[in-house]
């Protein structure tokens, strides 16, 4: 999920959820969707970039005929706009362009050869503006954490499922689920339509001050133990989400936990193992141990900043290591998963799990998050997803979504050679293209469930992990 997505969560579990899309045609946000957020500092790499204008229902306004802004900050230019390579007489500054956007205009960023993030905006008077950031990183010799062959984990479960990390929030503030008048709690409401699996994020420390929840704590260990008890005692199966943060970590930000700072990088392996371990055997000794586990989240651009950032490939591989390791010393039978947020990103995705099998990094499962706005078309994702799987040989799902819900799953489910396993909503009792309303009554959204779930033979899956 991007910075901004999560910045606005708080505001979005305050606002009205809706099973049916309003009706307005008018612009009123520019929108950048990058095909690569990631590029080589060699002065010759380039990054796709699609800018639009939407409505406030992300339709496209392909009507709409305006002035537009370009911006680049930091070192990469403007090589061509929708093919043109000519396009000085359309530049303003050395950082700036201008020029008007009709339906969809297609951006070349070259990089130069600095290793630094590069920001790019499109600004329209009076819309809200579109950016994207891309780090530009020279990743340098792949060094193997292990010389162990490891062959890969896979499992026949069909997975629909959901991430409801903010259930207990929820509930926290009063909130009750019902579906036609008749209350139950939402995780029985979503076994009864269809889902299987629930998907819990877990931070080191979220109660401290710039943590994600300060004084509250939630989505730490012991919330988590108590929503993975109520997961596993309504017969569902658990995907654990470690951030290895304190706060959110997704593509823009990656931040140390409070815990680990000042630890050299030994101390910091040490660290990610220890704390996957603790978690791991509290969950197990509960009789709950996850099914799946990620370790990490949306790592696309690295974690725990700054040691493990993507242009630090060794040493992002070294610490998703530790993670890998500790979860199998505790559950050797636990699917392993590296997620990314790169859904149509074909050569970003490549790049990344490129760099993860010249580094040996054992894992069984590649997720890929998918929102429209910033990973492309179904189209995009279907490709994604067809050529990811067999260049590397791993079952594959979409490990977060929220919109297009029947149209992500036929394509979650429908990966060439049995490859696709599934897929998980985020967050669906209260954010985006929510399943209940503001007040914890289920809308026709949910109704689509049921109906996925019969189309590709989805039931309860047996939960023999312990």
């Amino acid at each position: 999920m991007m910075r901004f997505l999560k910045a606005i969560t708080a505001a979005l579990l305050l606002l009205p959820a809706t099973g049916s899309v309003a009706q307005n045609s008018k612009p009123t946000e520019v929108q950048v969707t990058p095909y690569k957020t990631t590029f080589i500092a060699n002065g010759k790499d380039e990054a796709v970039l699609l800018v639009k204008i939407i409505d406030q229902n992300g339709k496209d306004q392909h009507g709409a005929n305006l002035p537009v802004v370009y911006k680049v900050i930091g070192d990469a230019r403007i090589a061509s706009i929708n093919g043109n390579k000519n396009i000085n007489q359309l530049r303003i500054s050395d950082s700036t362009w201008k020029t008007d956007l009709h339906g969809t205009t297609r951006i070349v960023l070259k990089a130069g050869n600095k290793i630094e993030h590069i920001k790019f905006e499109a600004k329209v008077d009076s819309l809200w503006p579109g950016a994207t950031e891309i780090h530009a990183v020279k990743p340098g010799k792949p060094h193997k954490v292990t010389n162990n062959v490891y062959t890969a984990k896979t499992t026949t479960d069909k997975i629909l499922g959901a991430d409801i990390s903010f259930l207990p929030e929820l509930e926290a503030k009063g909130i009750k689920f019902s579906v036609d008048g008749v209350e139950k709690d939402a995780i029985e409401i979503l076994k009864d339509h269809g889902f299987n699996y629930i998907r819990l994020r877990i931070f080191n420390d979220p109660a401290q001050p710039k943590g994600y929840s300060p004084n509250g704590g939630f989505c730490d260990l012991e919330h988590t133990k108590q929503m993975a008890k109520r997961v596993k005692a309504a017969g569902l199966k658990l995907l654990l989400d470690f951030h290895y943060s304190d706060y959110w970590a997704d593509p823009q930000q990656q931040y140390k936990p409070k815990a680990w700072e000042g630890k050299s990088f030994n101390e910091l392996k040490t660290a990610v193992h220890d704390f996957t371990v603790d978690v791991m055997q509290q969950l197990k000794a509960q009789g709950t141990t996850p099914e799946m586990v990620q370790v990490g989240n949306e790592i696309n651009h690295g974690m725990i900043w700054p040691d493990a950032h993507i242009g630090n490939l060794d040493s992002l591989a070294q610490l998703l290591y530790s993670g890998v390791k500790g979860v199998q010393q505790v559950s050797p039978q636990s699917i392993i998963m590296l997620h990314v947020a790169l859904g149509g990103q074909e050569l970003e995705s490549q790049f990344f799990y490129d760099a993860m099998r010249d580094r040996n990094v054992p894992y069984d499962v590649i997720g890929l998050s998918y929102y429209p706005k910033w990973h492309g078309t179904p189209a995009d994702l279907k490709n994604n997803l067809a050529l990811l799987s067999k260049k590397y040989n791993k079952q594959i799902m979409v490990a977060e979504y929220t919109m297009l819900k029947r149209e992500v799953n036929d394509i979650a489910f429908n990966v060439p050679n049995g490859k696709g396993i599934g897929s998980f909503i985020w967050e669906p009792l209260s954010t985006w293209e929510a399943i209940f309303e503001k007040d914890g009554k289920a809308n026709n959204l949910l109704k689509v469930y049921p109906q996925i779930a019969k189309k590709y033979g989805i039931s309860l899956l047996p939960n023999v992990m312990k």
